[in-house]
């Protein structure tokens, strides 16, 4: 080999190994965020660096130096935060406008075709991390599984599968005949009685994909059960319910509108009330002694009075909704002033999915701050949902879940019903 070959060789090396380098720095990103809000001490930062690899955040500050080769997202205009999580949603369908074809004509099968649109819109709206209470034949598990696989876009999902409830609870089918049969396989209706009963009903759940154990302790709004609040379930099947549920390594999310059933849950173990609607002085005490967390969807009422009658609600149903939802409201307030841990949760799929961000305008009129109801979106609903370690903030070792607005959420709440820009797991998904 002569000189000049040599030479030749040499630089090409050299060329191959600039190559490298660049394609190794061309996996960073480098965020330039004007404003972030630092969840976990409740405070806002200015002209931070966040700097993202892969699917991770691996450095955030001022003043870093960006690699060479990054790519740059330049948000100095923009106020920059966590991705949001929604603690209660039913990601899966939403209202059609004819209550008796949602319940009698679809099977889950045309529930599966039209799944994938609701959670596109809901990472559109900057929610990046859901938890589902609740779906019909395992759709959810399905849904979760594309979306961790790439092979749809949605945020995570934290899967309920199937909701769990007494004979003629406000998870069974009320109001019809009962020659009406309906041919379900066992286990997926939900449905279970007894103590030994909900125990299966748990490990039936668990074995087909659950992440967490959803549950009726009381009776509910949206079905035509008579009761809005009252117990659905014994102490005792309570009590199964969640130690059968710890003991396979996940967390109970109680449905309990009503005062009695609210205090049984909590004292069954719960991690979570859902709605809260009728909760006592009593109940709140409770819930501070047990550290369970409060999720209460107080937007709905809204949606629900304004339209349910268009989309052939019955009036039955309509009217347990009158009864309640200013009292949830006022009982979400006198539970926020008590000091008890609130998790944001919307009950999306009460109304249109996409518009999760719209219940932060209302947890700020009932009793919460601007900052504080971001940290029920983020920090304290990732510690309800045991996965602090890889989401709730912006912080070196967690996965690169970053959403922007262009107007501080911290000067106007409703901001985060627009969100610009949305980044799940280091890849952009609107900007």
């Amino acid at each position: 080999m002569n000189i000049i070959q040599k030479c030749t060789l040499s630089l090409l090396i050299v060329l191959l190994s600039v190559a490298s380098t660049q394609a190794q720095d061309a996996t960073i990103t480098a965020i330039k965020a004007g404003k972030l809000i630092d969840v976990e001490n409740g405070k806002v930062l200015t002209n931070q660096i966040i700097i993202v690899r892969h699917d991770s955040i691996i450095q955030v500050g001022a003043n870093i130096s960006i690699p060479k080769g990054a790519s740059i997202i330049d948000l100095s205009k923009y106020t920059v935060l966590p991705g949001l999580i929604d603690c209660h949603t039913h990601i899966t369908g939403q209202p059609s406008g004819d209550y008796y074809a949602d319940i009698f004509r679809k099977s889950p099968v045309d529930v599966a075709v039209t799944a994938h649109l609701f959670a596109k819109k809901t990472l559109d709206a900057g929610f990046t991390t859901v938890r589902d209470l609740g779906s019909v034949g395992l759709v959810d598990v399905a849904l979760r599984n594309a979306i961790n696989n790439g092979d749809i876009a949605g945020p995570t999902i934290l899967a309920a599968t199937t909701y769990i409830g007494s004979t003629g609870s406000h998870g069974d089918l009320n109001g019809y005949s009962p020659f009406l049969q309906l041919n379900i396989g066992k286990g997926l209706t939900g449905v279970a009685n007894g103590v030994d009963a909900v125990r299966e009903q748990v490990r039936f759940n668990i074995k087909y994909g659950a992440d967490v154990i959803k549950f009726g302790a009381s009776a509910g709004v949206l079905s035509e059960e008579e009761s809005v609040g009252g117990p659905q379930y014994s102490q005792e099947e309570m009590n199964a319910i969640v130690s059968e549920t710890k003991m396979w390594g996940k967390k109970a999310a109680a449905h309990a509108h009503g005062t009695e059933a609210i205090k049984m849950a909590v004292k069954a173990g719960v991690a979570s009330i859902e709605h809260g609607s009728l909760v006592d002085a009593e109940g709140i005490q409770l819930m501070k002694e047990h550290g369970t967390y409060l999720v209460s969807d107080v937007y709905d009422d809204e949606y629900i009075l304004s339209e349910y009658a268009k989309l052939g609600f019955p009036e039955k149903i309509i009217n347990k909704e009158r009864l309640v939802g200013r009292l949830q409201r006022e009982n979400f307030q006198k539970a926020v002033e008590a000091g008890v841990k609130i998790a944001y949760g919307t009950d999306a799929g009460v109304y249109p999915h996409g518009w999760n961000g719209k219940q932060f305008k209302w947890m700020t009129r009932y009793g919460m701050t601007p900052m504080t109801a971001i940290q029920s979106a983020t920090v304290h609903a990732a510690d309800l949902l045991g996965i602090s370690k890889n989401a709730g903030s912006i912080t070196a070792g967690k996965k690169a879940d970053i959403i922007a607005v262009l107007i501080s959420p911290l000067d106007d709440v409703t901001s985060l019903e627009n969100v610009q820009f949305v980044m799940k797991a280091g890849t952009v998904y609107k900007k």
